[in-house]
């Protein structure tokens, strides 16, 4: 049976399924048979206390860690094994709990480095940047210009990323995952380390990214309060395994999600 593609996963389907999952570093068991899945056009929140597994999650769905047992399918195919090229050409972004940008370079640079994936023309024409090599780049950096005026970062556009604050930092980092028009959008701690301000900017950009472009979301984030606004179900996590899942008021209300929370003894 042919696996679907893109096309006929609609909003409110699977896109992503993590089934069964289990991860082990030596004799430590990050993740513990974990399953659960994303929905096309949801921000769906990954939570739990430190050292729950959840980072070692998005790297196991992005590729970068290949899990001992389980599977995951994205749109429809199933993958022992997703590989971070897999993932990155197939329509999966990431930012990382600390900003991974290239610090000499500045904000327009930084974010058209996530157009790469789309360019197709070859290393040689690009080097030359005549012909079919240049009308490629000026579209490239057409849609590069359309995300740093959604992000409102016109103003920093030429600095170094090096010399800016923390919070646009973040910022440009979401900027250069946007550039690769992802379909699911991993966010390891989007607000870690910033201060309110910040932290009220970053949740009202999740949010316009998931409206704007449709983007699925996928986040880890400690802040409860931005947990609860922002996100149409959540999943915990608690030393490796899920012990919940389900809406915001749900887990609010869970007992082992609060005991978890409160440190009370397994």
């Amino acid at each position: 049976m042919r696996a679907p593609d893109e096309t006929t996963i609609k909003a409110g389907q699977t896109l992503l399924s993590v089934e069964g999952v289990s991860l082990s570093f030596g004799g430590v068991k990050a993740i513990r048979n974990v399953s659960f899945d994303i929905r096309k056009g949801e921000i769906r929140a990954i939570i739990g206390p430190n050292g729950a597994g959840k980072t070692s999650m998005l790297n196991v769905i992005n590729g970068f860690y290949h899990p001992q047992e389980g599977q995951i399918t994205f749109k429809g195919i199933k993958r022992k094994k997703m590989r971070p090229h897999d993932a990155a050409t197939g329509g999966i972004a990431r930012t990382f709990q600390n900003v991974a940008l290239f610090k000499s370079m500045t904000t327009l640079d930084n974010i058209m480095a996530g157009r790469t994936l789309r360019m197709h023309k070859s290393f040689f024409w690009q080097l030359l940047r005549y012909g079919p090599a240049e009308q490629e780049e000026i579209e490239h950096r057409r849609k590069v210009e359309e995300i740093i005026d959604f992000l409102e970062i016109q103003h920093i556009r030429r600095v170094p990323v090096g010399r800016l604050p923390y919070g646009l930092q973040k910022r440009v980092e979401l900027g250069r995952a946007l550039a690769m028009e992802p379909e699911l959008l991993l966010l390891d701690e989007p607000m870690a380390g910033m201060n309110l301000e910040e932290k009220e900017d970053m949740c009202r950009y999740v949010i316009d990214v998931n409206n704007h472009y449709g983007t699925t979301i996928a986040l880890i984030e400690h802040d409860m309060g931005v947990v609860m606004d922002l996100a149409n179900r959540v999943v915990v996590l608690d030393y490796g395994q899920k012990i919940a899942d389900g809406t915001p008021d749900e887990v609010k209300a869970n007992k082992a999600v609060i005991d978890a929370y409160l440190g009370v003894a397994h």
